[in-house]
C-alpha cells in the first residue's frame, strides 16, 4: 500500500475529507492523493494558489500576512490551510507555500518549504529546509512531507 492509499484509509476512518492548498507543488500532493482508485470519497478538493492574488482570492488569505511576512512564511500556510478547510467539506487540510527553485534569496533560500494543518479544533505549520536540491527534488520532497504530515495528523 502507498502513503496515500494509507492517507485515504486513515481519512475514511476518521470520516473526513482532505483538502488541498498549495502553491510550490502546483496541484501535485492532490495528484498523490488522486491517483488512488476510489479516493473521491476522501479527497474534497484541491486549491492550487499560486499566485498572491490566488492565495488571497481562492483562500482568504490577508493581504496583511503577505506584506508583513511574505508568501513564503508559516504565517500564510497556516492562512492558506484554514482558508482551504474553511472553504471545503473537508475534515483536514493541508498546505504548502515555499521556493522550489532554482534562485531565492539570502532571507528565503531555495528549498525552504512552510507547511500547514488545519483541522476545526487548529491549525499547526513547521517549516522545512530542503536546501538547493533542485527544483523537482524540493517538490518531490514537499510532496512527500506534506503526505506524511496528513498521515500524522489523521494518526492524532
Amino acid at each position: 500500500m502507498s502513503l496515500a492509499a494509507d492517507i485515504l484509509d486513515a481519512a475514511r476512518a476518521r470520516g473526513v475529507m482532505i483538502a488541498t492548498a498549495e502553491s510550490c507543488t502546483g496541484g501535485l500532493i492532490a495528484g498523490a492523493l488522486t491517483e488512488v482508485p476510489g479516493s473521491s470519497d476522501a479527497v474534497d478538493r484541491g486549491f492550487v494558489t499560486y499566485s498572491n492574488a490566488a492565495k488571497q482570492q481562492m483562500l482568504g488569505v490577508r493581504a496583511e500576512t503577505l506584506e508583513a511576512h511574505g508568501a513564503v512564511s508559516e504565517q500564510v500556510a497556516a492562512e492558506m490551510a484554514a482558508g482551504a478547510l474553511r472553504l471545503s467539506q473537508a475534515g483536514i487540510a493541508v498546505s504548502v507555500t515555499g521556493i522550489a527553485g532554482p534562485g531565492g534569496s539570502e532571507h528565503k533560500p531555495e528549498g525552504r518549504v512552510c507547511f500547514g494543518i488545519a483541522q476545526p479544533f487548529g491549525t499547526r505549520t513547521e517549516t522545512v529546509e530542503f536546501g538547493a536540491i533542485g527544483r523537482s527534488n524540493v517538490r518531490a520532497a514537499t510532496v512527500d512531507h506534506a503526505l506524511q504530515m496528513l498521515m500524522d495528523a489523521l494518526r492524532d
